[in-house]
């Protein structure tokens, strides 16, 4: 797979195209609300138990995102802290570099998305352009 596909492929995860992604969101939102717990404790665990079996980037990605609106930013890191004499040294520093590659692919993934956009916003104008000299014409 080329980074192109690759590219295309997440970004089609993010916009919300894909069967699976529309599972995990529909599973995490039955969860949320079956758990009893206000969002900010249930995504905390939810996070803890990633770092506990040294989760890929990807399940960070997600879970962050579902958070967005329940964490701060000092969260994770109080989150790793705590955490660190349960699971050791390993998949603590494991968890805080996949978290790190998860927000700076998510990071990517936007410079990309919006460098498309304005390319489509620009090829339109341009195509207006053009256009509008034919019909002049």
């Amino acid at each position: 797979m080329t980074s192109r596909e690759s590219t295309e492929s997440l970004g089609s995860l993010a916009s919300g195209d894909a069967p699976v992604l529309e599972t995990l969101v529909q599973m995490t939102r039955d969860t949320a609300q079956r758990s009893g717990m206000d969002a900010r404790s249930y995504h905390l665990i939810r996070i803890a138990g990633l770092a506990a079996m040294d989760a890929s980037p990807v399940s960070y990605l997600v879970n962050a995102a579902a958070a967005a609106d329940s964490l701060q930013p000092g969260d994770l890191r109080g989150l790793l802290v705590a955490l660190a004499p349960v699971i050791g040294t390993a998949r603590t520093v494991s968890a805080a570099g996949n978290m790190l590659k998860a927000f700076a692919g998510a990071m990517h993934l936007e410079a990309e998305l919006q460098e498309a956009e304005r390319k489509q916003t620009q090829m339109l104008a341009t195509g207006m352009k053009s256009s509008s000299s034919t019909r002049a014409a």
